[in-house]
């Protein structure tokens, strides 16, 4: 043997030597034995609120002209939705012109109007209009208001309820109005999101007194419109909608929230606007609220023991919840506050084999690994989170940029159920791609600029399982070498 010959054994035995170093790491990290807390600071956009003469708050000009417009699914499956918008000037007309060509508005839909005090501030018209009966995967067109001040929008009906739908939702929650708030949505609008499923603490107007309040609602409602009118926004309440302010004389919790943002909650036999259920495309969507009491008997738990039952994995087989106060977090801010909806909801999750747990609250990102507390009473059982395979994974996404800044402070050591953690401002997208598996990424605001920051590879709970394990040894490879950790 040469010595050529010699040196090139040496590094062929060198790379299978590295190969198989890294692909027994990659196996740790997506086993769930790798865990990660971000060392990133972010240094620039203070948590200050946009002023209220930036361009971003701008009306639209005409008398009476319909402002802060948005939508949202106004059915159980995806064939409808409910188009929102406020005037000012007059009440004027609450008719929704629609059709499938730009200019061309062959049906229309008449809508209803109404207005709240809050303190002395009084809130334009705000008028609700249901549309109905559309095709599934379909671009309206939609117009309203009249005359030289009526305006143009449209939206993308969603596909039929499907097992192999694609589709692909953003995820947003404590969005607020500062300029952070506003990076985090100019870069969700660039992702390719379809609906966002937002999971509460909408405008922070509660952070401002008297009649500030309602400026700040009608603020909030002209900055997102830019998303909102386009696509569905599906609403979650947080503690910020509460607005419990009696040294005002406002003492009715969710007053502004309820009257400006509904949801289809009637569609899915709720009693309540505030938790509720859709299906769109191949997701069976669960809205519930921290907020409401939920425990043993009350309407929310009557409510959700019912839906659970109705949830059809053949049909819409990824199963994701949303709620406000995260059940799991590893943060100082909020450290257990979601410990009794845990207790009374988290036993139906590992059941029911829930995909996926949207929660906000906490002003930083987290991401768990399928883990369970379900077994722990009070004089027996394991008293700590283990590993469970019928469990979701739950991620923490109450990082859209508010005026109270991030939460920085996680506790230490990182528990073992957490697998990565950061405070920074962000979103999330959950590219669904089959009835097998989706694509989920966390992108970081870096400083203004999108950073791509946490990814993995879903499998679904239903068909995974039932798939059998060469599906998805095949995929484990694949996904290992392209550093992306499955679950």
């Amino acid at each position: 043997m040469t010595m050529t010959e010699a040196k090139m054994m040496c590094m062929c035995f060198l790379l299978v030597q590295l190969s198989i170093t890294f692909f027994v790491f990659m196996c740790c990290v997506g086993n769930g034995n790798a865990r990660i807390t971000s060392a990133f600071v972010r240094s620039e956009f203070p948590s200050v609120d946009i002023p209220i003469d930036h361009e971003v708050f701008a009306v639209p000009k005409g008398y009476n002209a319909p402002q802060q417009v948005h939508i949202t699914q106004g059915d159980y499956d995806g064939k409808a939705v409910i188009i929102s918008w406020v005037t000012t000037d007059e009440p004027g007309t609450s008719k929704v012109q629609y059709g499938t060509s730009e200019n061309a508005y062959d049906h229309a839909a008449e809508g209803t109007t109404t207005n709240y005090t809050f303190y002395k501030y009084q809130s334009g018209y705000i008028h609700h209009c249901l549309v109905d009966g559309l095709e599934f995967d379909t671009k309206y067109y939609y117009k309203i208001g009249t005359g030289d001040s009526s305006r143009e929008f449209w939206f993308q009906t969603p596909p039929k309820i499907d097992p192999d739908a694609p589709y692909v939702f953003g995820i947003i929650g404590d969005l607020g109005q500062t300029y952070n708030s506003l990076s985090t949505l100019e870069h969700y609008m660039q992702s390719g999101g379809q609906t966002i499923l937002f999971v509460g603490d909408l405008s922070y107007a509660d952070r401002y007194q008297y009649n500030d309040v309602g400026v700040r609602w009608d603020t909030w409602g002209q900055f997102i419109e830019q998303s909102a009118a386009y696509q569905p926004w599906i609403w979650s309440a947080g503690n910020h909608e509460i607005e419990y302010m009696p040294y005002m004389g406002e003492v009715v919790p969710f007053k502004s929230y309820l009257y400006r943002f509904p949801t289809p909650y009637e569609a899915s036999k709720s009693s309540s606007p505030l938790w509720y259920a859709i299906r769109r495309a191949s997701a069976h969507i669960i809205v519930l609220s921290s907020y409401s009491p939920f425990v043993t008997y009350t309407p929310q738990w009557l409510w959700l023991a019912e839906e659970f039952k109705r949830v059809d994995r053949e049909k819409t087989p990824w199963l994701i919840v949303l709620m406000h106060v995260p059940i799991y977090n590893s943060n100082e801010a909020h450290f257990m506050e979601g410990e009794s909806m845990r207790a009374a909801f988290e036993s139906w999750f590992v059941l029911n084999k829930v995909d996926v747990v949207f929660a906000g609250h906490v002003h930083a990102y987290e991401r768990s690994y399928r883990i369970s507390n379900i077994h722990y009473c009070v004089s027996s059982g394991d008293p700590y989170p283990v590993p469970d395979k019928s469990a979701p994974i739950y991620l923490t996404v109450g990082d859209g940029g508010n005026q109270e800044g991030l939460a920085g402070r996680f506790r230490d050591p990182q528990p073992d159920y957490s697998a990565f953690r950061e405070a920074s401002y962000g979103h999330s997208t959950l590219e669904i791609k089959n009835r097998t598996h989706a694509f989920y990424h966390w992108n970081r605001n870096d400083d203004g600029k999108r950073v791509p920051t946490d990814s993995f590879v879903l499998y679904n709970q239903y068909w995974a399982s039932n798939e059998g394990s060469w599906t998805q040894k095949k995929h484990h490879l694949g996904d290992l070498f392209g550093w992306t950790a499955p679950y």
